[in-house]
C-alpha cells in the first residue's frame, strides 16, 4: 500500500480532463480506511463522496432483522456516493471498508457543483453509473442462480482486481455476511477451492494462488461485470485486449 497515495489512482480521477481535475484537486481530501469502517449508513444524507485508491468498500443492502447482503464492491475503479447525484440526497445501502486503504472524499456539494457543469465529470459519472447497477443486477442473479463457491470465486476476483496484492484479510464470518449465506457454506466452498490449490485460507487472510484457475471456475457473472466496466470506462470497444480492471478474460 502506498504511503502517500496520489488522487489520479482512482481510475475515474485519472480518466479526467486536465480542466476539470484541476478544479477538483485542491478541494479533494486524502483519508485512511480502516477495515470494517462504516462510510454510510442506509437512510444517511450523504456529506462526502469517496474516491478509493487502495481501500475496497463493500456496498450492503441490510434488513430489518439485521440480515444483511453484498450487493456491490468498489474500489479504484470507483466512486462512492452516486445516489447524490442522482436526485436523492440518501443511500439505500450501508457502506463498510472491506479492505483497508487510501481514498480521497469530496464535500458533496463541490460534487453536486461540478456535476451540473454537465461536462466531462458529469459523463464520466453516469456512464460509471450504468457500470455499477449492472454490478448489481448481476450480484443479484449471481446470488439466487448460482453455487456459493463460484459466488466465493467471482467476490475474490473482483476483489483481487481492485488490490495490488494477491492476498485478502478477510473472515469467514465477514464473507457469508457479504454474500447473504451462511458460515458453514463459505467454509465448505473454501475449502473445496483450498483443495484444488486455487486458494489458501489461513487465520482470516485469504491469498489466491492460481487466478487462471478462478476463472475457469466462476460463474459467467464475473466477466459480465468486468466488461461492462471496461467498457463504459475505457472508451475501448468490447473485444479490445486493454482493459481497466486486472487481467483479460478468456472470450
Amino acid at each position: 500500500m502506498p504511503t502517500s497515495p496520489l488522487p489520479r489512482q482512482n481510475h475515474l480521477l485519472a480518466a479526467l480532463p486536465a480542466a476539470e481535475f484541476n478544479r477538483l484537486e485542491g478541494d479533494l481530501e486524502r483519508v485512511r480506511l480502516s477495515l470494517g469502517e462504516v462510510l454510510y449508513e442506509s437512510g444517511c444524507k450523504l456529506s462526502h463522496v469517496y474516491f478509493p485508491t487502495s481501500a475496497i468498500v463493500s456496498l450492503l443492502y441490510v434488513l430489518e432483522d439485521g440480515g444483511m447482503a453484498e450487493v456491490a464492491i468498489i474500489g479504484n475503479e470507483g466512486m462512492l456516493g452516486i445516489f447524490m447525484f442522482m436526485g436523492g440526497e440518501t443511500t439505500p445501502s450501508r457502506a463498510v471498508v472491506q479492505s483497508a486503504g487510501w481514498g480521497y472524499r469530496l464535500k458533496a456539494e463541490r460534487m453536486n457543483t461540478e456535476f451540473k457543469r454537465a461536462g466531462p465529470l458529469m459523463r464520466l459519472l453516469l456512464r460509471y453509473t450504468q457500470a455499477l447497477i449492472s454490478q448489481i443486477t448481476q450480484t443479484a442473479v449471481c446470488n439466487r442462480h448460482h453455487s456459493i463457491d463460484q459466488q466465493l470465486c467471482r467476490w475474490l476476483l473482483l476483489s483481487m482486481d481492485r488490490l495490488s496484492s494477491d492476498t485478502l484479510s478477510m473472515t469467514q464470518d465477514l464473507i457469508a455476511n457479504m454474500l447473504g449465506v451462511r458460515r458453514e457454506g463459505v467454509a465448505e466452498a473454501a475449502a473445496k477451492l483450498q483443495r484444488a490449490g486455487l486458494i489458501r485460507y489461513s487465520r482470516g487472510r485469504i491469498t489466491v494462488l492460481d487466478r487462471p484457475g478462478l476463472e475457469q471456475r466462476v460463474c459467467e457473472c464475473y466477466a459480465v461485470v468486468k466488461r461492462e466496466f471496461d467498457w463504459l470506462l475505457s472508451d475501448i470497444p468490447p473485444g479490445d485486449p486493454k482493459h481497466v480492471l486486472g487481467p483479460s478474460m478468456p472470450d
